[in-house]
C-alpha cells in the first residue's frame, strides 16, 4: 500500500523531457516580454496625440498615423463582412447538410490550399481580378475583398471546429422536441460554438491587421484622411466616396518608414499594432468568460 501511496521516482529521461517542456514554455514568455519591452523602449516616446491624429506629410512638416489607422480600420470591417458570413456558412454546410462525402472532400481541399497560399499570390490576384478586371483599381475595396479570401479558410475550420465540439445530444434534443434543422442551427447550435467562432474572427483580425504583402499590390499607400463635409450627407458621402480611394494601412505605413530610414516613426507604428494585438485577445478572452457564464 505504501509503495503504491509514494510519488514514483522520475528517471533520467523523464526529468531531461520535463525540464525541456518547462524551459520551451519559459523561453516562448521570455521572447514575448522582451519584444514587448523592446518595442516600447523604443516606440512610446514616438506616440502622442498628434500623431494619432495627423497625417505623415513633407509639405506640412507633420507625421502622423491617422489615415492609416482609419484605411486599417476600413480594411477590417469590409474583409469581415464577406469573409464571415462566407466561412460560417461554408462550415455549417459542411459540418451539418454536406456529411462526409466528396462534396466535403473537395470543399475541405480547397479551403487547405487556400490557406497555405503566400500572401504575395493573393495580392497579384487581387491586383488582377479585382482591379483590373472588375475595374476597382487601387482601392480599400480591392484591399479588403482580397484579404478576405485570404482570412475565409481561417474563419471556415475555426468554425468546423467550434461546431464539432459541440454535443450531439444539443441536436437531439432540439429536432426531438420538434425544431426544424434550420432552428436548431440557429437556436442552438451556432450560440453554443459562439466562443469558438469568435476565436477564429480575432484570428482573422490579427492577420487582416499584420498583412502587407497582398495590400501593396492592392490597396495602395495613401495616407488621406476621408473628405468629410459638414452636413450628415457630405459626411456619408465622404465616408462611401473613401472605399473607392487608395489607402495604405498601419503594416503599409510601416514598411515605409522602415525604407525612409524613420526608424523613431516605424517603431511608434510597432507600438500600435502591438496595443492593438494585446487589446484584441484581452477582448476575446473576457468575452469568451462572459459567454461561458452565462
Amino acid at each position: 500500500m505504501d509503495s503504491i501511496l509514494r510519488p514514483r521516482k522520475r528517471g533520467p529521461g523523464e526529468a531531461f523531457v520535463l525540464a525541456a517542456v518547462h524551459g520551451a514554455a519559459y523561453l516562448s514568455l521570455f521572447l514575448l516580454l522582451g519584444m514587448i519591452g523592446y518595442l516600447f523602449f523604443k516606440g512610446f516616446r514616438e506616440l502622442s496625440l498628434d500623431f494619432f491624429t495627423s497625417v505623415t506629410s513633407l509639405l506640412k512638416g507633420t507625421v502622423g498615423i491617422g489615415g492609416n489607422l482609419v484605411n486599417s480600420l476600413y480594411i477590417v470591417i469590409m474583409a469581415l463582412a464577406v469573409s464571415v458570413p462566407l466561412g460560417v456558412g461554408t462550415a455549417v454546410f459542411l459540418n451539418e447538410y454536406a456529411g462526409p462525402g466528396r462534396l466535403n472532400s473537395l470543399v475541405g481541399l480547397a479551403m487547405d490550399t487556400l490557406s497555405g497560399i503566400p500572401s504575395v499570390i493573393f495580392g497579384l490576384f487581387g491586383m488582377v481580378f479585382f482591379g483590373e478586371v472588375l475595374g476597382l483599381g487601387y482601392s480599400l475595396l480591392s484591399g479588403a475583398l482580397t484579404l478576405a479570401l485570404a482570412v475565409l479558410p481561417l474563419i471556415t475550420k475555426n468554425t468546423q471546429e467550434a461546431l464539432r465540439a459541440v454535443p450531439e445530444g444539443f441536436r437531439s434534443a432540439a429536432l426531438g422536441m420538434g425544431a426544424t434543422k434550420w432552428h436548431m442551427i440557429r437556436t442552438v447550435l451556432l450560440p453554443s460554438a459562439r466562443p469558438g467562432i469568435l476565436t477564429g474572427v480575432t484570428l482573422a483580425v490579427g492577420r487582416i491587421v499584420g498583412e502587407s504583402a497582398a495590400l501593396l499590390f492592392t490597396a495602395g499607400s495613401a495616407r488621406n484622411l476621408p473628405r468629410l463635409g459638414r452636413g450628415i450627407g457630405e459626411i456619408l458621402t465622404g465616408l462611401k466616396d473613401k472605399i473607392f480611394d487608395s489607402g495604405g494601412t498601419l503594416t503599409i505605413e510601416l514598411y515605409l518608414q522602415v525604407q525612409r530610414g524613420e526608424f523613431g516613426t516605424a517603431f511608434g507604428i510597432s507600438c500600435v499594432l502591438l496595443l492593438i494585438v494585446l487589446a484584441g485577445n484581452l477582448l476575446l478572452r473576457l468575452a469568451v468568460k462572459g459567454m461561458a457564464g452565462k
